[in-house]
């Protein structure tokens, strides 16, 4: 075998190697995806807890059904810009709920609501009923975090919640964690916002980059068994045989 064949061989199977050990990482990251997935809908499809009974091990709290009742406190909600919703730009209207006999507030994801900025909004429009009940799933609230919070100079608004920040806005301690209302009882003199939708448990792009990545370790090998076979025969890379011209006498 030429050197030349044999260098491209030993190239093209290393390449074909790394592409299979790629494919096989995206087949254990689809199998952690699925194992994520089917923890989460176990939650999330569990029967509402209260909030309080939860909260004893807030390290298994996330995505988990909750339950608990309060006030709402509408002069410290906040407002997390940039949210979409089909397409839509808006907002989130986040609002501390206070439960009787608790010094902590919960902040409860109340839903989305057209902003054509996706930051101003006339909060007074989406009041509910003070006194409520909220169901929903749980979600951390970060401890600390990098990067710009604020999105604007008003105070209320914010690109996401960052406890550090937040013990800033609010005049009381908050919960670890906030509820995404997912609730849509409306009663009469209500304006709700539209709730959100429980996290789609989807398996992302895994299984399609590992069936790639396979796909060109096979081109790989293939390319390599051409070579071989195209140097066999000694037709590898042939050079065209150079005619002298004839001089005539």
């Amino acid at each position: 075998m030429s050197r030349r064949a044999l260098t491209f061989m030993v190239f093209a199977i290393a390449v074909s190697a790394g592409c299979v050990r790629l494919g096989f990482w995206q087949l254990h990251r689809l199998s952690e995806r699925r194992a994520l997935n089917a923890m989460l809908a176990a939650r999330l499809t569990g029967t509402p807890a209260s909030v309080s009974e939860l909260a004893r091990d807030s390290a298994t709290a996330a995505f988990r059904r909750a339950t608990t009742s309060g006030t709402y406190d509408f002069s410290n909600e906040l407002v997390l810009a940039a949210r979409t919703r089909q397409g839509s730009p808006g907002v989130n209207i986040v609002t501390p709920l206070r439960p009787a006999g608790s010094d902590t507030a919960i902040l409860v994801n109340r839903g989305w609501v057209y902003a054509p900025d996706a930051m101003t909004v006339d909060l007074s429009r989406w009041h509910e009923r003070p006194a409520a009940t909220v169901t929903g799933y749980l979600l951390a609230v970060d401890g600390s975090g990098r990067g710009p919070v604020s999105a604007a100079m008003h105070g209320r608004v914010v690109r996401r919640l960052v406890r550090d920040s937040l013990a800033h806005r609010l005049p009381y301690p908050i919960a670890p964690f906030l509820i995404v209302a997912t609730d849509s009882v409306v009663t009469a003199g209500d304006s709700t916002p539209a709730r959100l939708g429980e996290p789609v448990l989807d398996e992302g792009p895994h299984l399609g980059y590992a069936l790639q990545w396979f796909a060109f370790a096979l081109i790989g090998l293939v390319g390599a068994a051409v070579v071989a076979r195209a140097d066999k025969r000694g037709t590898l890379l042939a050079r065209p045989r150079t005619v002298a011209p004839r001089v005539r006498q």
